[in-house]
Formats: structure tokens, C-alpha cells, sequence
């Protein structure tokens, strides 16, 4: 019996949308909501955005976007579209042929502005290009970008300006019988883009990309954009994200399963829940949460550690982990596998063990599901 069953009140229902693929990536429909980030590399800079999407990747990004702003950006991006392991959405503004181009050097989907892409024919020129290089697109609505008839006729940026334009858009897109595309309506106010997310939602059965834009630094970044998305994905809506920091783009991967896993919505690595320590903490609660989070980096298994520093909590919470440590006294505490009572460990020692606790658990797990998928 799963835990969602005699615990209702954890349920998510997410609304029913059409699935479309980005590359080898399902977006949309029953598909596990994807993450997403952005490198900030010159796209002309080969090597180094190589790089960077790989750590992306590596940190779990299922999709990442590349600005294409030029030409030299779109022959760069036919040199790394194949020495990469993720889908690659190509950044399109303002040159309607730089979306023919990235189509040409095999990006997996175009972002499009309706704001700044230009006229009808020539968005019917890149949903050609899109179709002809099996592509998909991203109506990528912004608040900051809207089209002039729409401030002239709403008077500001807002949710209703912003609705209308993706779906002005839906309908050029549909119009022509191209059907492979998701929508995000983006504003930094985040008030704004919920209204506008949700209005959207009721408005079409297109995968949604959700994202706060412009967000701010990792810490401000990611507090708006847990409430934004979180509150949105909470209603069932959004099938991709991206956390949009002034940040490396590893940390907005981070974030966005950090968002996810704490909704129940995706499960990578290790989930540690830790105890924000007091006085009766036995041991360096802190120090040690931040010394297991990068030691416990490779993990990509779904599993949880519970890390409390003392007798209070840490046996309840430990219950309900994988692994667990609480503190005790005597320079030593409690170690739990399986929500059970295992063994005493040392202070001293306790970071080195735990790594290793929970690397073997990860293991077993991971032998198990091998099992099963036989």
C-alpha cells in the first residue's frame, strides 16, 4: 500500500496535458516533470559550453538551453549538439533566421518570443524549419517583452496581456498543423506569473514550462521561485521548470530538484533531513550536513538520510529514513538503517561512516531495481 493512498492529503493531480517530445525527453502528459537551466557561456565558445552542459547534465538537467543571438552562435551550435547528452533548446530573439539555423544544426527544440520574433510569415518560416528537422518549439511569453499592441491595449505588463499572447500564438502555431509545443509565461512579479500560469492552464492542453523569470541571486532566486513554482506545481501545474538564478546553472538544476523532491514530484540522490541544531545538539549538526551534501553529490539513487543532532526528534525522524544518525552523548550516537536502531558510532567518525552507510544502501537499491526490471 503506497504512502499517497493512506495519506490523501499528499496527492497531487496534475492537469492533463498533451505530451511532446524535446529530443528523447517526454514533456507533458503522465512523463516525469523534467529540469531545466541555461548556460551562460559565449554559445561560440565551443569547449566551455561543452563543458557546461555536461556538469548540467551531470547534476541531473534533463534539457538545456543555449542562446543562439548570432550566427557564429548557430555554426557553434552544430558542433555541440552531438558532443552532448541532453536535448538542447536553441534561445531564439529578435532573427527569425537564427531558429531556421539552430533547426538546421539539430537543436531539439526552438524557444520563440512572440514578443520580439517577429511577424506571422516569418514565424511560419520557423515552424517550417521546426517540422522539416523534427523540432519542437516553446511560445516563451515574458512580461518584459510583450508585444506593443498588447501594453497599448492592457496598459502594462499583467496576466491578461500575457495570456493573450500565448495563445495568440497557439493559434499561428495551430493554424499551421504544428502541434509539438509547450508554453511558458514568464514575469519576475510573482503574483504576475502565478495569475498568469494558472490562467493559462484553463486555456490550453499544452505542456506547461514553468519558471519565475529574472529571480535574483541562488538564495532570493530560489525563494521566489519555490513559491511561485511550488504553489503552481502543488495545483498540478507545470511539466517542465527551470529555476532561473544569477547563479552557475548546476545550481539552478540543484534548486529545481530541491523543488521538486520537496512536493514528492521527482526523486534523485539523497534527500537529507536534518535538524537546524540547539544546544542539546551532541555533535556539529551544521559542519557535518554541509561536509555529507557534497560528499554525497554522486548519489543519484532516490534515497533519504535523516541527521539529527539529538534524542528529541532524531529516533522519530530516523524511523521513517533509510539512514539516519542521532545524536547521544559520550562523544557517540545512534546510527538507524532501515528506521531501525543499528549501532553506536562515533563523533569522530560518523561522516565517514554514514558516506559509506549510505553509499551501501544506495547499492542494494539499485540492485533491487535491477531485479525487478528482469
Amino acid at each position: 500500500m503506497s504512502l499517497n493512498h493512506i495519506r490523501p492529503w499528499r496527492n497531487i493531480y496534475r492537469r492533463t496535458s498533451r505530451q511532446i517530445m524535446v529530443g528523447n525527453v517526454p514533456v507533458g502528459g503522465d512523463a516525469p516533470i523534467s529540469v531545466q537551466t541555461m548556460t551562460n557561456t559565449l554559445t561560440t565558445d565551443v569547449k566551455a559550453t561543452i563543458e557546461q552542459v555536461q556538469a548540467a547534465a551531470d547534476a541531473g538537467a534533463d534539457i538545456v538551453r543555449i542562446s543562439v543571438p548570432d550566427e557564429a552562435s548557430s555554426a557553434a551550435l552544430k558542433q555541440i549538439v552531438p558532443e552532448v547528452s541532453v536535448p538542447i533548446v536553441a534561445d531564439i530573439h529578435f532573427h527569425y533566421k537564427r531558429g531556421i539555423e539552430a533547426a538546421e544544426a539539430g537543436a531539439a527544440c526552438l524557444r520563440i518570443n512572440p514578443g520580439n520574433i517577429g511577424d506571422e510569415k516569418r514565424v511560419k518560416e520557423v515552424i517550417k524549419a521546426a517540422r522539416d528537422h523534427n523540432c519542437s518549439i516553446r511560445i516563451g511569453v515574458n512580461a518584459g517583452s510583450l508585444e506593443k499592441h498588447l501594453l497599448d491595449k492592457y496598459g502594462e505588463p499583467c496576466p491578461d496581456a500575457m495570456v493573450e499572447s500565448g495563445l495568440d500564438h497557439i493559434k499561428i502555431l495551430q493554424d499551421n498543423d504544428f502541434h509539438e509545443f509547450k508554453i511558458s509565461c514568464k514575469a519576475s512579479d510573482v503574483f504576475m506569473a502565478a495569475a498568469a500560469y494558472q490562467q493559462l492552464a484553463e486555456a490550453t492542453d499544452a505542456p506547461i514550462h514553468l519558471g519565475i523569470t529574472e529571480a535574483g541571486g541562488l538564495i532570493s532566486g530560489t525563494v521566489k521561485s519555490a513559491i511561485g513554482m511550488g504553489n503552481l506545481l502543488w495545483m498540478g501545474i507545470g511539466d517542465t521548470i527551470r529555476v532561473s538564478l544569477s547563479a552557475d546553472p548546476v545550481e539552478e538544476v540543484k534548486m529545481g530538484f530541491e523543488i521538486l523532491k520537496s512536493l514528492g514530484l521527482r526523486h534523485r540522490g539523497v534527500n537529507i533531513i536534518s535538524c537546524p541544531s540547539c544546544a542539546r545538539q551532541g555533535f556539529d549538526v551544521i559542519k557535518t550536513v554541509e561536509e555529507l551534501e557534497k560528499r554525497l553529490e554522486h548519489i543519484k539513487t532516490p534515497m533519504s538520510l535523516s541527521i539529527i543532532g539529538c534524542v528529541v526528534n532524531g529516533p522519530g525522524e530516523a524511523l521513517m529514513t533509510d539512514v539516519g544518525f542521532t545524536g547521544g552523548g559520550a562523544g557517540s550516537g545512534m546510527v538507524y538503517l532501515a528506521g531501525k536502531q543499528s549501532h553506536k558510532q562515533s563523533n569522530a567518525d560518523m561522516v565517514d561512516h554514514i558516506v559509506e552507510q549510505v553509499e551501501k544502501k544506495a547499492a542494494e537499491l539499485e540492485a533491487q531495481k535491477d531485479v525487478a526490471a528482469e
